[in-house]
Order: C-alpha cells, then structure tokens, then sequence
C-alpha cells in the first residue's frame, strides 16, 4: 500500500483536505490499494503539495478505473515566519515573491504522460500562506543552521482546474507570437527563463505543442491547437 501525504500529514495539506472537504466526504479511504484523501462519489481527490514524481505510480493505477482530480497549492502570498527551536515566534515578514498559476508547471513536467488522460484533472490553488522557520541547527549551513519545519494554509484566493492539455494553454501570454522561444514566453508571462523551459517541455510531451525550428540557438515552438 502506498501513503503519500497522509502518514506525516502536514499543515498546508491538511488544511487543504479541510477547505475542499465536504461533510458527506470520505476521508482517508482505501482504494484499489491506496489510500485516498478525499473521495467524493466517484471521484477521487488527491492534495499533493508538492514532487509530482511520487504520484506517477499511484495515478497510473487508479485513472483507468476512477475520474482523478489532484489538487497543488501555490502560494500566491506568503510570509515567513521565523520562530525559536521550541516554536517561539521571533519574526514573520511577507515574501515578495508573488506565485501564479504557471507555477503549476514546475510539478506538472514530472507527469506530462499523464496529463492527457481524461480521467484526470488537475487543479492549482492559489493560497495564502505562512512558511514557518525554525532555529533549531538542523538547516543547511547556507541556511544558517535554519530549518524550513512547516507550511501554514491562511486562506484560499481562487482555484483552476485543467482537464486536458489544451486547457493549459489558456495560461499563455495571449500575446504570444505564433512561433516563439522560451526566452520570448520568460519574457511576455513575466517568469524565470527555467519555468518558461519547464512549460515547453510539458506542453510538448502532451502533444499541445511542437518544436518546428530553431531561431539561432534558440528552438521554435508553436502551439498545435489553442482555445481562448
């Protein structure tokens, strides 16, 4: 049987378990050997808060029997809490860092292969977030000795939900040229260049977009279909 999540279940997971849960909800339920977070009907709910890559085996099993909707949350606004070795506040700053939905991609590169069965659907929460420090020497030394212990669900902003590939293409720039590099996505959808890599990449394996050429060391890409 395969757990993941619900043995060492932490803050930010349960408290999206709890927001998205239902009275008449089965929590915790045992599945085709595994165990489900939230089971509504027919449909299985799966919270993973991050490394998608622990799901490929999981998912495998269960879309070809049960419609799956996994649920990732992004911090959209988050602080940092700093706190003593014993869990005594110290300090609680916001992060200017600002999370959007195309952060989605940083998790979904590792089940492209996946993503196109129709029995999944995948939803990006985006939250407001507390991301608790603690002094207690366990941290790496670049980190001072600091260790990140927790993720503290504060509220929900708002929530998308992708049942297929080409559902992901609505969160392209609608500026995007017809052809184009990742350094032209980075640069229209505001992200890192490595996020941008992550999307095509994605995209690609989903057959929702090509490599059609090369723009000096740069590769071409073009979208395949695309609904606005």
């Amino acid at each position: 049987m395969t757990q993941i999540g619900t043995l060492a279940e932490k803050s930010l997971h349960a408290g999206i378990k709890a927001w998205y849960g239902r009275s008449n909800d089965q929590f915790e339920v045992k599945v085709d050997g595994f165990i489900i977070d939230i089971v509504r009907g027919e449909q299985l709910i799966e919270i993973q808060t991050r490394h998608f890559g622990a799901m490929k085996r999981k998912l495998k099993r269960l879309l070809d029997d049960h419609p799956v909707l996994l649920l990732h949350p992004i911090a959209q606004e988050k602080w940092i809490v700093r706190q003593t070795a014993g869990g005594d506040p110290i300090s609680r700053r916001k992060s200017p860092k600002k999370g959007q939905p195309l952060d989605l991609f940083s998790e979904l590169m590792r089940i492209p292969h996946l993503l196109p069965h129709p029995n999944l659907v995948v939803g990006a929460v985006l939250t407001q977030q507390e991301e608790i420090w603690r002094d207690d020497g366990q941290g790496s030394w670049r980190r001072k000795g600091w260790s990140l212990h927790d993720h503290r669900l504060l509220d929900v902003v708002a929530m998308h939900t992708f049942a297929s590939p080409v559902d992901l293409l609505t969160l392209l720039p609608s500026s995007l040229p017809q052809l184009f590099t990742n350094r032209q996505l980075a640069d229209l959808a505001k992200i890192r260049l490595n996020l941008a890599q992550r999307i095509t990449y994605t995209l690609a394996r989903c057959d929702t977009i090509e490599q059609v050429g090369k723009e000096g060391r740069s590769n071409l890409y073009q979208c395949l279909s695309r609904e606005k």
